[in-house]
């Protein structure tokens, strides 16, 4: 019998359909490194490239094994294909470019993609391992990589710039440098913070608390914005509001350090010394941060104003081994034995510097500038910008006189901004230029006066004359540059004044100036006189080179016409 070898239609076999395509020499590369067969697997992964070329997956699966094999050009040949002729948004393959650089010890080809990586990655899926590498292209580097920001932290490093800014008192850059990442990232609330902070230290009350409320908006248990509130209420005075925000705080228990810190020191300026011990006392428990003098000094401060000075000499001496090149801790246990005998023990700063009026006590030391520990040190420049807008005539003047040792960019701009504030007094503002002229700005700066703008050149002497002879500033400049002096601005300015005041009387049969040192000499006299130094001719002519008589004949000639000698009688006795 004949068996029947048709097969009915639609019956199926058993046998499958054999197909060549990209998955089954994917599968075969895979099944071969799983058998460690690195030579297969490459073979079947460039086939997978053969079958699917515009498929980038493949490509960067051939470049992978490349790399696992050593070849690490090879593999960054193939990661170069994939982004400049298949699919330039696979930013990963930056990183992998990095690490076969890095593998071939060539650190600076490596930092140059790990920086394309981390500027145009935004998904941020190496953002850790890239960091690990950035700290290793350093230490091979011998210098800080060269990055500028980080597109799947936007705004993350140029925030921390900002903070560094803050820290190290450079309160108008970070403040410029916030004010730009909260254009580009207005739900970046860390920032808002910190440019509350930045407005704060600056004088600007307004800006900071509108920025607090905006925090507070998005985030109302914000601690950051919270403890930036309660300071700028107890600056205001707003007793009431403050009471309310300084009970929430109170039992306020944070779980991480860094609010913790904040907490602490919120509740030492806000004069809650208990709850500001207590979370000091935390924070030295805390292994990673038990060596900062920063934080012995605060607790120190904490336990002396809750009367637990034995627990605060002994955190003083503490300090004194983790930081001996500083005077902090000697300065308070020398003001401790001082408050033991006199029995009194006033409250005290939770500023780790030495107080304000101690820096200051000395200015003659100052001549030539600040030294960078005071110059530098964030709490004395915030006090200084704090002061040019809040303090009295007195104390404006001393910043501004301050602000020429400072001489810096920062300083410069200070003094700029406070030449267009209308409510300024206008004395203060011709000491302001005076400054600006010691920095060597040049060229017309505006300068608010009686409501109206006007430009002053700081290199020249302020006149309303309509002229200014150069024969006239030479006088001027040489007589400024022989009191000796320069930082005694009111010296300064009042020989300028005297010798426009002079001029001004005379015009237009002003004399032939012939003579620049008796003219200087005359007005460096007069103006000591008035100032009530004690000065003769004898010395003054020594100073210019030139004889008693000439220097007695110049000034006799400018006291006659500006009665200076019955002006300086009123306030000082002169004495020959």
């Amino acid at each position: 019998m004949k068996r029947n070898k048709i097969q009915m239609k639609g019956t199926q076999t058993n046998v499958l359909p054999f197909s060549m395509d990209a998955n089954f020499f994917f599968e075969r590369a895979v099944s071969s490194l799983d058998r460690n067969r690195y030579d297969k697997a490459l073979k079947y992964f460039r086939k997978a490239v053969e079958y699917e070329p515009d498929n980038p997956v493949n490509h960067c699966n051939m470049a992978g094994i490349l790399s696992e094999m050593g070849d690490y050009e090879a593999s960054n040949a193939a990661l170069a294909v994939i982004l400049q002729e298949i699919d330039p948004s696979m930013t990963e393959c930056y990183f992998y470019m990095a690490n076969n650089y890095a593998n071939m010890d060539l650190f600076e080809a490596a930092e140059e993609a790990l920086m394309k990586y981390l500027q145009e990655d935004e998904d941020g899926l190496f953002l850790a391992e890239a960091e690990e590498m950035m700290d290793l292209l350093q230490y091979e580097l011998h210098r800080p990589a060269k990055l500028s920001t980080i597109k799947a932290r936007e705004g993350m490093v140029e925030h921390d710039m900002a903070r560094e800014m803050l820290e190290e008192g450079k309160f108008v850059q970070a403040v410029k440098l916030l004010e730009e990442i909260i254009g580009k990232n207005p739900d970046f609330l860390a920032a808002y913070n910190n440019l509350a902070l930045g407005y704060y230290y600056t004088g600007q009350f307004p800006k900071a608390m509108d920025m607090i409320h905006k925090v507070l908006e998005q985030d109302a248990g914000n601690l950051h914005g919270l403890c930036n509130l309660a300071i700028l209420l107890q600056q205001e005075g707003n007793e009431q509001e403050l009471d309310r925000l300084r009970e929430g705080l109170r039992v306020v228990v944070p779980f991480h350090q860094e609010h913790l810190f904040k907490l602490a020191t919120t509740m030492g300026i806000l004069e809650e010394h208990e709850a500001a011990y207590g979370h000091f006392r935390r924070l030295l428990r805390d292994k990673e941060v038990q060596g900062d003098p920063y934080l012995y000094h605060y607790t120190a401060v904490a336990a002396y104003n809750t009367e637990r000075y034995s627990t605060a000499r002994a955190l003083w001496s503490q300090l004194k081994k983790l930081d001996p090149d500083s005077n902090i801790s000697s300065f308070y246990l020398s003001r401790m034995d001082d408050c033991d005998l006199q029995g009194q023990y006033p409250r005290i700063s939770y500023h780790y510097n030495l107080p304000f009026e101690e820096q200051l006590k000395h200015p003659e030391k100052w001549e030539n500038g600040f030294p960078s520990e005071i110059r530098d040190n964030p709490l004395i420049r915030s006090s200084f910008f704090w002061a040019l807008r809040h303090g009295d005539h007195r104390t404006k003047l001393q910043v501004i006189q301050a602000f020429s040792l400072i001489a810096d960019s920062e300083a410069e701009e200070a003094l700029l901004a406070f030449l267009l504030e209308p409510e300024e007094d206008s004395y203060l503002k011709e000491m302001a230029v005076l400054v600006l002229r010691s920095l060597g700005v040049k060229g017309p700066v505006p300068v608010c006066k009686d409501g109206t703008i006007l430009m002053v050149d700081p290199s020249k002497v302020c006149s309303s004359l309509p002229v200014w002879r150069s024969e006239w500033q030479a006088v001027v400049d040489l007589a400024v540059k022989n009191i000796g002096k320069s930082s005694d601005l009111q010296l300064q300015h009042d020989i300028e004044t005297l010798w426009v005041d002079y001029l001004t009387r005379l015009y237009p049969d002003t004399p032939a100036i012939a003579h620049i040192e008796g003219w200087a000499a005359a007005l460096d006299y007069l103006t000591a006189k008035m100032h009530g130094k004690a000065m003769t001719y004898e010395e003054v002519a020594k100073r210019y080179g030139i004889s008693a008589s000439t220097a007695s004949r110049y000034a006799r000639r400018v006291d006659k016409v500006c009665n200076m000698k019955e002006k300086a009688e009123r306030i000082f006795p002169f004495v020959q």
